[in-house]
């Protein structure tokens, strides 16, 4: 039997999967790491647990194979997305990484805007410059630290990083490239024309290649503390959102996928980077070659549901804290959430806004809280879906994949508020087994990504909108789209006391 690993370096944790060639993981296993927050607004990790934690979950994966690690033929991987990794002339790391939540860098993007412009740089990235995006850190860096700016001879996103301590080979896939702010995304080129005008080498930026393509194979102390070996063939790999979409099989149009992992997504495949959505969606290249998908996001999808359960239900498992959910009635007996704990993307773009709850009533019970943060969750995934539909694009069908996929509850929740059919797969994988699909189509053990998908996914249950329900989440989510504009001055004067 053969095999590939696909690795997935998160925010918490690196998950690393074992699959075999016909698609079924046969082990897996996660590593976690801390988050550095030193003030609010500040989010960083250190790129050594990252290596230490990936070195770790390979070893852990080898220690009970039972095979010749010899059939194990390809590694590849997906991660966070955006997190600046700073890099001497000797590729060692300079600072913490700065990650994609992060959102220190406001007047940075404002930097962006006023010396590049608005409307160019939405031609050239067809993205907005937010707080998450790498370019602003660059920005920061250079402006706060410039003695360690200086040392800078290359910048790379997290699993570019722990690639490079894999093979020695220090690249960048395009669809991680894309959420730079750097890369031209039409033309799959970096930009001269943003790096000249806001006064970046642009030497800084790595070598650009495709996610399926060949890197490198594993050096020989990787090989040897992990139990693989040296001829382990390791492709690029690519973005979590990218790679979360091949794992869900978004490769053609039509392809809608729902992803809540600590943030949240909605992705729908594009075949053209032609389209114009005036940046009030991401528009990034896909994993796939030639291909592109848009995305609208949630900062604290998942992230919102852990952080109620760490505060107020930390010693119970997330299963007993949604188990009375379905006892409460649609609208959580009139209480309303907002998922802006740590400020919001789509479609607000919005660093200072932060999370409510309307309505609190003294009848009130934990479990309507519960539900009322998985409808506020959904209910800001449905303002991307809304976007896209207004848009003309035609959604009927989604794949959810992330922690949104394990409760049946929360399923028909998004199918009631999306009022589309939700699709669960089998073997829920996500990102890792995007890569895991990249591997294998990197070894050539399929002609196309989509022939590999077709092999590797299996639906499990469809979940389709209940038409009652649709009416009434459809006057709450009215109610939910007025908290925003009417929130955000008063957040705006709370600044000062965070």
């Amino acid at each position: 039997m053969k095999y590939v690993i696909g690795i997935d370096l998160g925010t918490s944790a690196v998950k690393v999967l074992l699959v075999n060639q016909n698609g079924e993981v046969e082990r897996e296993v996660s590593k976690s790491y801390p988050l550095i927050q030193a003030r609010s607004g500040y989010s960083e990790q250190d790129p050594e647990d990252w290596v230490e934690q990936t070195v770790a979950g390979l070893t852990d994966l080898l220690t009970d194979f039972s095979g010749d690690p010899v059939e194990i033929e390809g590694i590849s991987f997906s991660g966070q997305m955006h997190g600046l990794v700073l890099l001497n002339e000797n590729n060692q790391v300079i600072r913490n990484a700065i990650l994609w939540n992060d959102t220190r860098t406001s007047a940075e993007c404002q930097e962006v805007y006023d010396v590049v412009g608005k409307e160019r740089l939405l031609n050239i990235t067809k993205n907005p410059a937010l707080e998450g995006f790498t370019l602003p850190k660059l920005l920061w860096v250079r402006k706060h630290e410039p003695d360690l700016f200086r040392m800078a001879r290359k910048f790379v996103l997290p699993k570019d990083y722990v690639r490079y301590r894999l093979t020695g080979q220090l690249h960048m896939d395009y669809s991680d490239a894309a959420g730079t702010l750097l890369l031209n995304v039409s033309e799959k080129k970096w930009s001269h024309e943003i790096c000249e005008l806001l006064g970046l080498d642009i030497k800084l930026c790595p070598q650009l290649v495709e996610s399926h393509e060949e890197v490198g194979t594993l050096i020989e102390d990787i090989a040897k503390s992990t139990g693989l070996t040296s001829k382990t063939r390791v492709f690029a790999g690519g973005a979590d959102n990218a790679c979360g979409a091949i794992g869900a099989g978004i490769l053609e149009e039509g392809k809608t996928l729902c992803s809540i992992g600590t943030s949240g997504v909605v992705l729908t495949y594009e075949a053209t980077g032609d389209k114009d959505f005036q940046g009030r969606v991401h528009y990034f290249n896909h994993g796939a070659s030639d291909a592109f998908y848009t995305m609208g996001v949630t900062l604290a999808a998942g992230y919102s549901l852990t952080w109620f359960k760490d505060t107020f239900a930390k010693q119970e498992s997330f299963e007993e804290l949604l188990a009375a959910i379905d006892d409460v009635p649609i609208g959580a007996s009139g209480l309303l959430y907002t998922p802006y704990i740590v400020g919001e993307r789509t479609p607000y773009a919005d660093a200072t806004i932060r999370g409510s709850f309307i309505g609190v009533d003294s009848s009130h019970e934990r479990k309507h809280f519960v539900r009322a943060v998985l409808e506020g969750i959904t209910f800001s995934l449905h303002e991307s879906i809304t976007i896209f539909k207004n848009s003309g694009k035609k959604i009927d069908t989604i794949v959810s994949i992330g922690g949104g996929a394990k409760n049946d509850e929360w399923l028909q929740m998004q199918a009631d508020i999306f009022n589309a059919s939700i699709v669960r797969l089998q073997s829920e994988q996500g990102p890792g087994m995007g890569a895991a699909i990249l591997a294998a189509y990197g070894c050539r053990w399929f002609n196309s990504l989509k022939e590999c998908a077709e092999q590797f996914i299996i639906e499990d249950r469809t979940f389709t909108p209940i038409p009652e329900n649709v009416a009434k989440y459809k006057e709450l989510f009215s109610i939910y789209q007025e908290v925003y504009g009417k929130t955000k001055e008063l957040n705006q004067q709370l600044v000062k006391f965070r």
